[in-house]
């Protein structure tokens, strides 16, 4: 059937309703009167799409007619989250779409409910290459992003008796109707073989191969300008069965190379601590990056002819170092496959790469062992080589010394060799940059001292941002209507405008309102969370949120062990006006990280302990969300009266959620790490809440000597909560659970929980007294709306756009 109207954005109600019923009846094939509300979510989706398609299709072929150069974004994560309501909102068609659903006796937010979050990421790494995906579009900047189309992510997490239970994701048992495949975009990806001599050329024969096939997913932009692509690659065997071994009996050995493909595109960070998980890791990372430099290339040459000027029409922006093998990769086509001598494709590839360190952690710098690398990759080990040698003699020529050139390598030959991937990323990019002030002078500083030195004009700073349509226009719809009100809508295409609001930080008409709403996120939220845990949470209470990764520099232990504290003294000391708290934590651990797993124990037996204690009634409420994920942080953060972001200072590179609750109005309590140092600078020292050791005070105590026993001896609070949680107070069933966690306090305290626990416990207890305040509280919640528009990802990725991009 043809359609009359057509639809884009700005098309009525009426028009939309007409699309709806003709997509539900000819391409899911149902009637109306007998279509599921699964239906009509597939059906919304799929007008949404037709009203997206024409626009995308429109911003590819601008691009190719004005010769535009694109960017190229290579991330192993992309958290996009749920993308109906965001589409809706970035195209203007969510209140039309309401009112065609309403004609039907649907609510468009119930059925927004029905999609499934992608399991495309876990943590800020692909949350952040999500938003600046949007921002790229929003900017009106031709872009793809390439990452693994995972069947089951990260894991599914589920708590079972206060533990961590790793289920499969299964987002994809039902199909995406978001996404298109292209089968015409498949790409050969080989592993292992042999490297042979051709005379003028060598050829690389792999052993095995499999074929990378595209699915692209559009990724709209503010107002529908520009609708950039998310190409997600998965894994085929080319021969998916072995009838000879499937008709002698052997049923499941004739599938085996379909399997060893499939495996590449299950697991999001397959489990390293086996040999066979180092190997996939590697094998996924390859696969990717290989898929995706193929076809940057294969697109170049198709519609610019000459690959020498692949530099001025492509930028490769590598988010850390899962993609580092480009490098090599990139030379390996240049060279064995289009003919350029090595020096004039090493010039192409600086030119052309771009590389985004988001780590300090040493185990975050991605090394292979040196056996496993060549083994799969044995062209590519030659190549980096070959690069090796190049960097070395520079380094050399530059009076570099023995020490400085030995950590400037590419290969580590210290204990088991190992070829260094960010080392690689940083000799083979233009570009090296750090995404917070002080991350990127700790980079210089620290991990890469060395290649400074060297190289003292390629690292450079780009703080990161968050888009303000998902962390503010979508999940706070009620906050943007009361700010429309104050200070006009010109914030919502520029959020910046936000700072308006500061002449009006001490109106209390306004801190009443905005304190409504936020009363009216935490009662929704309140009434999600005891559907979810069974717990029942006050709707006046300070609601404190400490949401991310669950990791040890990240300190969730900092904050249980604090809290242990506090209720301690609640119950020593019931005659004090204590201030209603409800602790929110919420993440996930790695499937092999002993001790994250067992902070997740930790935060529920605390929680068991604490919430049926009488003692304290409605004082404190501890509750740990299981699942975390995009679409519960787009109902915490709105919620949320304080957020926790107290790293151990030097660790955290930026953070993206201390931004994202700083927009919606929580105040931050953290330490002077990641982007929170610039925070403070742009919402002012009254309006952020600071405590603990500085990066410099903590190298300096890890440096000299750090006794944390004598730390924790000379605190009585921390010493009673610390020797509760050992005793087996919050564990009776297994009084020695936390022992070693504790132990671990003791004898090394490697991230200063003991050193900063004093500070933290008193800042927390300044907390207690601004809520008491709430008129200055509120006038504090309005300075963070209104300073953090800066913030945002537009103005990283202007950054970006300006300073190494080039487009």
């Amino acid at each position: 059937m043809s359609l009359d109207v057509p639809l884009s954005p700005g098309s009525k109600a009426a028009d939309i309703d007409i699309h709806i019923i003709d997509v539900l009846r000819h391409r899911v094939g149902k009637d109306e009167r007998a279509a599921k509300p699964h239906d009509w979510y597939t059906a919304t989706v799929l007008t949404l799409r037709d009203a997206i398609i024409d626009v995308w299709m429109e911003s590819t072929r601008h691009t190719y007619e004005t010769g535009g150069k694109r960017v190229y974004y290579l991330s192993l994560e992309f958290l996009i989250g749920r993308l109906l309501r965001d589409a809706l909102s970035n195209m203007g068609l969510t209140r039309e779409m309401e009112l065609a659903l309403r004609e039907h006796g649907f609510d468009l937010a119930a059925l927004e409910e029905l999609e499934p979050d992608a399991a495309l990421g876990n943590g800020g790494l692909g949350r952040l290459a999500a938003c600046f995906m949007e921002s790229l579009a929003s900017l009106d900047i031709p872009a793809y992003g390439y990452g693994i189309r995972y069947k089951n992510g990260m894991f599914r997490q589920r708590i079972d008796e206060g533990w961590q239970v790793e289920l499969p994701e299964t987002w994809l048992s039902h199909g995406n109707p978001w996404e298109f495949p292209r089968r015409e975009s498949a790409y050969l990806i080989g592993f292992g073989g042999e490297v042979v001599d051709r005379g003028e050329t060598v050829e690389w024969i792999p052993a095995e191969q499999v074929e990378a096939s595209a699915y692209d997913t559009p990724v709209v932009g503010w107002r529908g300008k520009r609708i950039n692509t998310l190409r997600l690659w998965t894994a085929r065997a080319l021969d998916p069965i072995q009838l000879d071994a499937f008709n002698a009996g052997d049923h499941v050995g004739a599938l085996v190379e379909e399997a060893r493909a499939d495996a590449l595109v299950r697991v999001l960070y397959p489990a390293d601590n086996t040999p066979a998980g180092l190997e996939l890791r590697l094998r996924q990372e390859f696969f990717f990056t290989s898929a995706s430099i193929q076809d940057i290339v294969r697109r170049h040459i198709q519609f610019h002819g000459d690959v020498r000027t692949l530099a001025d029409k492509a930028a490769i922006q590598l988010n850390d170092t899962h993609p580092s093998v480009a490098v090599a990769e990139l030379m390996r086509l240049l060279v064995d496959s289009h003919g350029l001598e090595f020096n004039e494709a090493w010039e192409v590839t600086k030119k052309t790469i771009g590389y985004t360190n988001h780590t300090l952690l040493p185990e975050a710098l991605e090394s292979w062992q040196l056996p496993l690398f060549e083994r799969l990759l044995p062209r590519h080990m030659q190549i980096i080589y070959a690069i090796n040698s190049r960097v070395l003699r520079e380094a050399r020529r530059a009076g570099l010394s023995d020490q400085q050139i030995s950590a400037i390598s590419l290969i580590d030959e210290h204990g088991d060799r190992r070829v260094r991937m960010a080392n690689l990323a940083f000799v083979g990019a233009h570009s090296v940059n750090g995404v917070a002030a002080l991350h990127t002078e700790l980079m210089k500083s620290t991990v890469f001292a060395d290649l400074h030195a060297l190289y003292p004009t390629r690292i450079n700073n780009k703080t990161n941002g968050v888009t303000p349509r998902r962390w503010l226009l979508q999940c706070n719809p009620g906050l943007v209507t009361v700010i429309k009100d104050a200070i006009g809508d010109a914030f919502l295409d520029d959020v910046e405008k936000l700072a308006d609001l500061n002449a009006l930080a001490n109106d209390p008409a306004l801190g009443e309102r905005i304190a409504e709403v936020k009363r009216s996120n935490k009662v929704a939220l309140a009434a999600h969370l005891k559907q979810l845990t069974g717990v029942r949470l006050d709707p006046d209470a300070l609601f404190d949120v400490h949401i991310k990764r669950i990791h040890e520099y990240k300190r969730q232990l900092l904050n249980l062990i604090e809290t242990v504290a506090l209720y301690d003294q609640i119950r020593s000391h019931p005659e004090r006006d204590w201030v209603p708290r409800v602790k929110i934590f919420g993440g996930k651990a790695a499937p092999s990280y002993h001790n994250a797993k067992l902070i997740i124990k930790l935060a529920n037996d605390i929680a068991r302990r604490v919430n049926s204690d009488p003692s304290v009634g409605g004082l404190l409420k501890v509750v740990f969300v299981p699942n975390y994920n995009v679409s519960l942080a787009e109902r915490l953060i709105p919620a949320a009266d304080l957020s926790e972001q107290i790293s151990t200072a030097g660790m955290e590179a930026s953070g993206t959620g201390n931004m994202k609750f700083a927009l919606n109005g929580a105040l931050t309590i953290g330490t002077l790490d990641g982007a929170n140092i610039e925070i403070k600078d742009h919402v002012g020292d009254d309006n952020i809440v600071i405590f603990g050791l500085t990066a410099e005070q903590v190298a300096e105590k890890r440096a000299n000597g750090y006794n944390p026993r004598a730390v924790i001896d000379g605190s009585r609070e921390l010493r009673q909560a610390v020797s509760a949680i050992a005793s087996g107070v919050f564990s009776p069933d297994e009084p020695d659970r936390y022992a070693s966690l504790m132990g671990g306090l003791y004898d090394s305290d490697w991230f200063m929980v003991a050193a900063d626990f004093d500070s933290y416990h008193a800042a927390q207890r300044s907390i207690d007294a601004r809520w008491e305040d709430q008129t200055a509280w509120r006038a504090s919640a309005i300075r963070n709306i209104a300073n953090v528009g800066w913030f945002s990802s537009d103005r990283t990725i202007r950054e970006y756009a300006t300073d190494i991009w080039g487009v």
